[in-house]
């Protein structure tokens, strides 16, 4: 069970951008407020624009200890909150993503780009690989989510990811649930440990249809 000495924590990626739709400030602004009226603390990216900065003053307005962990050329160009109770300042992006998947019970992946799906696959893939046993959700404001969600898919329908890894996300467009989910599951759900094999795409048994179209493919 993925728990915290004394309040659980929650590690979420998001954008240092605010988006073009104005529902991703808000819905980042509500889930922040989930944190902390739950009894979360936060861990996050350190930044103080966007939706990272959204999150991270509305989590702390409500309760939560916020930690950001910010490498030094983004401390500045994702303008660094210095209203964290915790700055950390780390040397590389590698350290950066470390400590973020350390540091959290479990993750809350909110709308963002490159870097935010970055460290969304890194994560459910350390889950896969059994690295780590914690929770992740995807907050899906005005369909942002989908895509990612349907590209998992599409690797489950063409024998590239098992149906299982899937299953290792949660999505949910309302906020507070998908705090109220992932609390519950870093405070009382026990995630067990998994061996790889019973994930990994190799290991896995392919539909006959899949493996027909394989074996086609091979004799060409």
């Amino acid at each position: 069970m993925a728990t915290c000495a004394s309040r659980p924590t929650l590690t979420v990626y998001c954008a240092s951008a605010r988006g073009a739709n104005p529902e991703f400030l808000v819905a980042a602004r509500h889930f922040g407020q989930a944190i902390g009226e739950r009894g979360m603390d936060l861990v996050y990216g350190g930044g103080g624009i966007g939706l990272m900065g959204e999150v991270a003053r509305s989590a702390q307005k409500s309760g939560a200890r916020v930690t950001g962990i910010i490498t030094e050329q983004f401390l500045n160009l994702e303008q660094g909150w210095s209203g964290c109770d915790e700055m950390i300042v780390v040397d590389s992006m590698r350290e950066r993503k470390r400590q973020l998947e350390e540091r959290g019970g479990g993750f809350a992946i909110l709308a963002g780009g490159l870097g935010t799906w970055e460290e969304f696959f890194e994560t459910l893939v350390g889950r896969v690989i059994g690295r780590h046993s914690k929770p992740i959700g995807l907050l899906n404001t005005s369909g942002f989510a989908d895509p990612l969600w349907q590209l998992v898919t599409h690797g489950v329908d063409h024998g590239f990811v098992r149906p299982a890894a899937r299953d290792l996300m949660w999505m949910e467009s309302d906020p507070n649930l998908l705090a109220r989910r992932l609390h519950t599951a870093i405070t009382t759900a026990t995630i067990e440990a998994h061996d790889p094999q019973a994930l990994l795409p190799m290991h896995g048994n392919p539909r006959p249809e899949v493996e027909r179209t394989v074996e086609k493919a091979v004799e060409k």
